[in-house]
């Protein structure tokens, strides 16, 4: 989600981000391919972001390895997660806090879904924009929903023929570290609450810290945006999010009925042969990405007492 809906300041930079790492993974590996990512980003303008997604810079020191690889896993995760649940046949997906994702361009969806982006006015119009000036369609039915997730999101969804009643598949990538922690608890419930039974949803969840933990990751996330400031991309990554106590999300869906399994980014990397954490201020290993399917209930309530396999 986007603080003032503008993809090149803010919160609503961290998505350029996430598309800078998706360019360089996808020029550096054949893991992922999004051919959107670099011509966004040269879009939004940063020079530094562009020089790297171009890679007329390179990455070294200020885009290490592990957000690389990071950005090569995740991504393959929830492309997989997506057409999964499509070819089980689910027919809508919701993205929330879509930002400069291009997969309602790029996956091949199954014939009839219906593929619902949420993000602030301001960056879904840009992409939408951008990509059609690239000649770029979507390969599904696109639906732009712009709202900020603050608000009531969930009515103008709706009304943009989303059907509460039918399984749907959503993601919350990238996202729930960007909320503080009631507005996570708040979306949670809401994506359960317009969830029919057999939904999916993919998400990441990341256990609460241990002692002096953050302080490193804070640390880490001021050396790096220092270091990008002396190349003239002025960011404070560690005010862009929220750090302390939270319900982790894993165990928070399966108490509200989702069946879930989960992987850490530890065994992401191991899955596909990609190099284990040298260095891991951030934190990367312990994120676990969890995934699974809203259990059938007997229509009176949402089963609450479930348990899940969230081994990670």
């Amino acid at each position: 989600m986007t603080s003032n809906g503008d993809p090149a300041s803010g919160v609503g930079a961290t998505a350029t981000m996430a598309a800078m790492a998706r360019a360089i993974a996808t020029r550096t590996d054949s893991l992922i391919d999004d051919p959107f990512a670099e011509p966004l980003v040269r879009a939004v303008g940063i020079d530094l972001l562009t020089r790297l997604a171009t890679g007329e810079l390179p990455p070294g020191d200020l885009v290490d390895q592990v957000a690389i690889d990071g950005a090569k896993v995740r991504t393959r995760f929830y492309d997989e997660f997506f057409l999964d649940a499509a070819n089980a046949g689910i027919a809508q997906v919701v993205i929330l806090a879509s930002g400069l994702d291009s997969r309602a361009y790029r996956l091949p969806w199954p014939a009839g879904t219906v593929v619902y982006e949420l993000d602030q006015p301001r960056v879904v119009e840009f992409k939408t924009r951008v990509l059609a000036e690239l000649g770029a369609e979507p390969t599904a039915d696109r639906r732009v929903v712009a709202v900020d997730l603050r608000d009531d999101w969930q009515a103008a969804l709706r009304a943009a023929g989303f059907d509460p009643a039918r399984p749907s598949a959503w993601s919350a990538e990238g996202l729930l570290g960007y909320l503080p922690p009631e507005a996570q608890d708040r979306l949670l419930d809401t994506v359960t609450e317009l969830s029919a039974p057999g939904s999916r949803v993919a998400t990441e969840s990341r256990p609460n810290p241990r002692p002096g933990a953050e302080e490193k990751t804070k640390q880490r996330l001021d050396g790096i945006s220092e270091l990008w400031r002396e190349h003239g991309f002025d960011t404070d990554m560690t005010r862009l999010r929220y750090f302390g106590e939270r319900n982790e999300a894993g165990p928070y869906l399966t108490a509200r009925g989702w069946t879930l399994t989960a992987i850490s980014t530890r065994d992401l990397l191991a899955t596909h042969d990609l190099p284990p954490l040298a260095d891991d201020d951030l934190r990367m290993g312990e994120l676990r990405y969890v995934s699974g399917t809203l259990a059938e209930t007997d229509g009176s309530h949402r089963d609450i007492g479930g348990t899940a396999d969230v081994a990670g």
